[in-house]
C-alpha cells in the first residue's frame, strides 16, 4: 500500500491540473493505494466537485479513495525558497512533505516552486548519511534507451566528491527504476580522455575509478542523444547542476524545433507517431530529488494533468522499489 501526497496548489495550472491528474491516476492505481490532496480544503473540494460532475460513475467511485488534507498557505512560484519555508509553515508543500516525515505518507509530488520543494525536502526529510547535497535526476530519451542525468539543477557548483556521490545516486535510480542490472555510469566532460575537463571533473574521474561502480569514463554531450559512447551503452550521466540544467533546457527545445521543421516540410504529426510520444516530457512525469530520506518528485511548473499523473506513478515506483532505502545502503559502502 502506498500513500502519495499531491500538492494540489502547486504549478501554473493549479488546482485544476493536479486534481485532474489525481482523477486520472486513481483510475489506474490499485485499490490499496491512496492519493492525499494537500492544499486549501475548500478550494480542493470545489474543484474536485466541478470535475466529478461530468465524470463517469466509475471515476466518482474511485475518487472516494482521495484524502483531502487542509493546508491554508500557498507557496507561489515567485517566492524565495528560504522565505517561503519559514514564512509559510502551513503551506501545501510543507505540510505535504511533513506527512512523510511523520510516517503518514510515503511520497510527495508537486509541480510548484522547485527551489522551495528542494529546501523543504532537505530540511524536513533530511539527507542520507554520507551525502553533502541532494541531486535532481532527470530521465532523457535517447536513440537506444532512456538515461538518467544528474544533477539537472539542484547544485550550480559541485566538488569532485559530490559528483561521485551523484554517481552513486544515479546507480541506484538506474537499477531500481530503469531496471538496469549493472548501470553504466559516465562523467560528462569536454572529451573522453581522463585529463579533459575542469578541476572537479578531472578529480572526480580518478575517484570514480575506485568507487566500485560500473564507471565507463568520460562521456560527451553528443553521446547522450545516442544513449551510448564508443565504450558501450550509457545508463547514468553525472554532471554539476549548472551543466545539467543547461543540457536539460537545450534538450527540451530541440524536439519542438525539429518537429516544427518537419511539419513545415509536409510531415504530419500522425506520421511522426511514436517519435513524438518518446520525446514528450509528459511521459516521464517528474524528476526525483535523490538523496533525501524519502520520496520527493519534482514536476515541471507547466505540467499537464497527464504529466502530473505520471509524476504520481514515478513516486509509486520509488516507494515500491524501496529506492530511498537502497540509496542509503549504497552511500554507506
Amino acid at each position: 500500500m502506498a500513500r502519495i501526497a499531491l500538492d494540489a496548489m502547486g504549478g501554473d495550472h493549479a488546482p485544476a491540473a493536479p486534481i485532474a491528474a489525481a482523477l486520472l491516476a486513481i483510475q489506474e492505481l490499485g485499490p490499496e493505494h491512496t492519493i492525499q490532496l494537500v492544499g486549501r480544503e475548500s478550494v480542493i473540494r470545489e474543484q474536485l466537485n466541478a470535475q466529478l460532475a461530468a465524470a463517469p460513475a466509475l471515476v466518482v467511485e474511485a475518487a472516494s479513495r482521495f484524502e483531502v488534507i487542509d493546508a491554508p498557505d500557498v507557496i507561489e512560484m515567485t517566492d524565495k525558497p528560504s522565505v517561503a519555508i519559514r514564512g509559510k509553515p502551513n503551506s501545501s508543500m510543507t505540510i505535504g512533505i511533513k506527512l512523510q516525515a511523520e510516517g503518514k505518507s510515503d511520497a510527495f509530488v508537486s509541480a510548484g516552486n522547485t527551489g522551495a520543494q528542494m529546501a523543504a525536502s532537505t530540511v524536513i526529510l533530511r539527507l542520507h548519511d554520507g551525502l553533502s547535497r541532494p541531486a535532481i535526476g532527470t530521465v532523457f530519451p535517447t536513440a537506444k534507451q532512456p538515461v538518467v542525468v544528474l544533477d539537472s539543477g539542484a547544485n550550480v557548483d559541485c566538488s569532485a566528491a559530490e559528483l561521485v556521490q551523484f554517481a552513486r545516486l544515479g546507480h541506484v535510480y538506474a537499477r531500481d527504476i530503469l531496471g538496469r542490472d549493472n548501470p553504466a555510469v559516465g562523467l560528462l566532460s569536454i572529451g573522453e580522455e581522463a585529463e579533459k575537463g575542469n578541476t572537479a571533473v578531472k578529480e572526480a574521474h580518478q575517484l570514480l575509478l575506485g568507487a566500485g561502480l560500473n564507471f565507463i569514463g568520460n562521456v560527451e554531450g553528443r553521446d547522450i542523444p545516442q544513449g551510448a559512447c564508443d565504450r558501450g551503452p550509457i545508463d547514468v550521466v553525472v554532471c554539476d547542476g549548472f551543466t545539467g540544467n543547461v543540457l536539460l533546457k537545450f534538450y527540451e527545445a530541440v524536439a519542438p524545433m525539429l518537429f516544427g521543421m518537419m511539419m513545415k516540410a509536409g510531415v504530419t504529426k500522425e506520421q511522426l507517431g511514436s517519435i513524438v510520444h518518446a520525446l514528450d516530457y509528459a511521459k516521464y512525469g517528474g524528476a526525483p530529488l535523490l538523496g533525501v530520506k524519502g520520496v520527493s518528485i519534482i514536476c515541471h511548473g507547466k505540467s499537464s494533468p497527464e504529466a502530473i499523473k505520471n509524476g504520481l506513478f514515478a513516486g509509486l515506483r520509488a516507494v515500491e522499489s524501496r529506492m530511498s532505502q537502497h540509496i542509503g545502503e549504497q552511500l554507506a559502502k
